[in-house]
């Protein structure tokens, strides 16, 4: 399915790594399957845990163009598939008017001219399936969930042969097929037929060690101690019972602003004043407060090994 030859889940492992995707075996086995079988991958989990970046890591790897729709309330084939460039269209005819054209050519011909291809304006779902000389893309479908049950149905009849038609032009197959990769936050539940089209991998939060080592490859700049820290306290607060626990997106940035601060330990004061770059509710930046900043810092030292 991509431009690279798999051949086992500890080369996809090794792959991901070597492109700073730090995978573990259940995730790597499922993006192995989809490469092979030619299946979209549906990708659930919580926001932040790294679902996105896994089509960016393939995309770096296999050297195919990264291609994004971003899903939306109300979003449909217009903004997904292709649009025709309305203002382009009636330049063409004033300008046909202009020079007298529009009196030598019939209408039917006219017409005709309008719908050509140069006047087509290309949407993700469409360029994905378009026709390349280079590596075939990686179609990112992010955050399905947030779309409607009718653009839900309208991915799985694309998505079932890969194409898509245009009822001016004809129908857009891929003769390679993408390597498509769905993401949900699970705001709400995704038709199990669309699911059925698709490989299926619940994303978890990384263990610890993971965590630590996911930090230090994506902030280099952030010492061993004070990432593991980081990570620690961040294991913690998820299982604090927030609103929104924290994802690795979050730890990765709340060290990243420590080390921009000349930080290399974790104090009461410190984790205060950057908390908003860790936690993005004001309840659960009050929970944790009330929790005590004193003892949760000090079973962050006892998970760190610090």
């Amino acid at each position: 399915m991509a431009s690279v030859e798999v051949t086992d889940v500890a080369q996809v492992n090794e792959a991901l790594a070597e492109h700073d995707y730090l995978s573990d075996e259940g995730l790597a086995t499922s993006i192995f399957l989809a490469m092979t079988l030619e299946r979209p991958l549906f990708l659930e989990g919580d926001a932040g845990v790294g679902k996105t970046e896994v089509a960016k890591a393939l995309s770096r790897w296999t050297g195919g163009p990264l291609i994004r729709l971003q899903c939306y309330e109300g979003i449909d084939s217009a903004q997904a598939v292709y649009e025709w460039d309305y203002a382009r269209q009636l330049l063409h005819l004033r300008t046909a008017e202009a020079t007298g054209r529009a009196n030598d050519a019939g209408a039917n011909e006219l017409e005709a001219e309008l719908y050509n291809e140069r006047f087509l304006i290309r949407r993700p779902l469409l360029e994905a399936l378009s026709p390349t000389d280079g590596p075939r893309p990686v179609l990112l479908i992010d955050e399905i969930d947030r779309a409607d049950d009718e653009f839900e149905a309208f991915l799985l009849e694309a998505l079932s042969d890969y194409s898509v038609t245009i009822p001016e032009l004809g129908t857009v197959k891929a003769e390679n097929p993408p390597l498509v990769v769905l993401t949900s936050n699970r705001t709400r539940d995704v038709h199990d037929a669309l699911k059925r089209r698709c490989l299926y991998h619940w994303v978890e939060h990384p263990d610890f060690d993971r965590e630590v080592a996911i930090v230090s490859m994506r902030a280099p700049g952030v010492s061993e101690p004070l990432a593991r820290q980081v990570a620690a306290l961040t294991q913690i607060m998820r299982e604090a019972g927030l609103y929104k626990p924290p994802g690795v997106s979050e730890s990765i940035d709340w060290a990243m602003s420590l080390a921009a601060l000349g930080r290399q330990d974790l104090d009461e004061s410190i984790v205060e004043a950057t908390l908003g770059t860790v936690l993005k509710y004001r309840e659960d930046q009050r929970r944790v407060k009330d929790n005590g900043l004193e003892g949760l810092l000090a079973a962050a030292r006892t998970v760190g090994g610090i």
